[in-house]
């Protein structure tokens, strides 16, 4: 493993000789743009090992991408690598159709230490609720970025992370223009919470063998790939792509959908997220 070889997968070549925010900012943001947040091998028949070596191999030498216990770790690698004060920690998701956090913890996250002030670094949610910079670990304060609003809530030792909801415009659904998700004032979308308490990557092993196996989960229900752009992101869920352009005007991003064929989907994979599987994927 190699940390050159690393930064070509993910189209870094800026020099990173001082461990501080700027350079962490920098990689950071290559790696959400270059590696996808996806779960395909659950829907190509193959195994996901929890290991360093073979995440490695997976996402840098294969140029795949990952879930969250593969991106998240992967990254932990590479700032260790590069002289990171670097933790994991473990976080429970929010499921909005429970109304309530996951009992069981199934989200790995990063804390990054830098000059006495601690962030918060997960390239491993997708999607909309994907951050773009590290975030400061600080209760109750509003920190905007370009995907929308973040923040922590802190209750006694546990952190609660939270986005202010933004409109969709999508032009495809109607005649007159179409918005959803309207915001109401103070229209949070909860995503999950965690405590500060160090975790290993084997704590999450039975969680990665669980969610490999267990029908009720929604990686077993559906195939998923999103990744970062410089403009917003773009999701392929099942045969459904979405390209969404954020703050497309205030407030609002904008969102295109497509539904695929068969043929389009493996296409797609290779055009838009420069992904070539190995096995055959059903959607």
């Amino acid at each position: 493993m190699n940390i050159q070889e690393y930064f070509g997968r993910i189209s870094y070549n800026k020099p990173h000789k001082d461990a501080d925010l700027q350079t962490l900012t920098a990689i950071f943001q290559h790696h959400i743009q270059a590696i996808p947040f996806e779960n395909l091998s659950m829907h190509c028949g193959e195994t996901i090992e929890l290991d360093l070596q073979s995440t490695y191999n997976k996402i840098v030498r294969k140029k795949r991408g990952g879930w969250c216990l593969e991106t998240n770790h992967l990254l932990f690698w590479a700032l260790q690598e590069l002289g990171y004060d670097t933790c994991i920690l473990g976080g429970n998701s929010y499921e909005p159709a429970e109304r309530a956090y996951t009992a069981e913890m199934n989200h790995i996250l990063l804390k990054v230490v830098i000059q006495g002030n601690s962030y918060i670094v997960d390239a491993g949610f997708g999607g909309t609720y994907q951050m773009w910079q590290p975030l400061r670990l600080i209760s109750g304060k509003d920190q905007p970025q370009v995907p929308g609003i973040f923040r922590f809530m802190e209750d006694n030792g546990t952190w609660y992370f939270e986005k202010v909801k933004r409109k969709h415009y999508i032009p495809e659904q109607s005649e007159t223009p179409h918005f959803t998700d309207t915001p109401a004032v103070g229209n949070i979308r909860k995503i999950y919470r965690f405590t500060l308490e160090p975790r290993h990557i084997n704590d999450f092993q039975e969680l990665n063998t669980y969610l490999q196996v267990s029908p009720d989960n929604i990686l077993q229900k559906k195939s998923l790939c999103s990744l970062q752009t410089t403009e917003g992101l773009i999701a392929l869920v099942g045969w459904t792509l979405t390209e969404m352009k954020y703050n497309y005007t205030e407030d609002t991003d904008l969102v295109h959908v497509t539904t695929l064929t068969d043929e389009e989907v493996e296409k797609t994979l290779e055009d838009k997220f420069s992904i070539v599987l190995e096995n055959k994927l059903v959607p």
